[in-house]
């Protein structure tokens, strides 16, 4: 797979996926990163993407089949959609199915997504792993994300995400953001 990363990227061609960074999500207790620690990343990459005009996508999660969401079921105060970011509420582990997402990225002229978010071999994994099936480059911010445990967060960095995209750091996106 070729690295979107060995030269600029793009934002008129790069988009920011932020998954699940809803506050009961983030108030897990998780591994290695705390939710926190993940919203603040997020948050610095964010900044970044609206400053340089790429899309923002916020996703978030409904329980389907209930009368009312549990509370905390909406964004993280710090990732309020903002008019120009895409908003995608889920009812599946990944952003893609169901939502239009990967339309609403071609519209946009999309060809690399940058994934950051909760958990990492949850939602994030599930939407990468799409985002490669729909053709998107994609680049995981590894720690902009973490799992429910430290173990399962390394073992799909060095194991799995590497096979759907290229996994990198905050500081490495930011760096190469245009």
């Amino acid at each position: 797979m070729s690295s979107p990363l060995t030269s600029p990227l793009l934002a008129a061609h790069t988009a920011l996926i932020a998954v699940d960074l809803m506050p009961r999500i983030v108030s897990q207790d998780m591994g290695p990163h705390k939710g926190a620690d993940v919203v603040a990343r997020a948050s610095r990459l964010v900044t970044a993407f609206r400053h340089a005009g790429g899309p923002v996508v916020l996703v978030r999660v409904d329980r389907p089949g209930v009368a009312e969401q549990p509370p905390g079921s909406g964004f993280v105060p710090e990732l309020e959609p903002r008019p120009g970011d895409i908003t995608v509420v889920k009812q599946t582990i990944g952003a893609f199915y169901g939502t239009g997402l990967a339309d609403q990225l071609r519209e946009r002229a999309v060809r690399t997504v940058v994934l950051t978010g909760l958990a990492t071999t949850m939602g994030v994994e599930s939407t990468g792993r799409a985002a490669a099936d729909h053709g998107f480059e994609v680049v995981f911010a590894a720690d902009a994300m973490s799992g429910m445990t430290a173990t399962e967060h390394d073992h799909a960095l060095s194991v799995v995400l590497p096979r759907f995209g290229e996994v990198v750091t905050t500081d490495e996106v930011l760096a190469r953001l245009r």
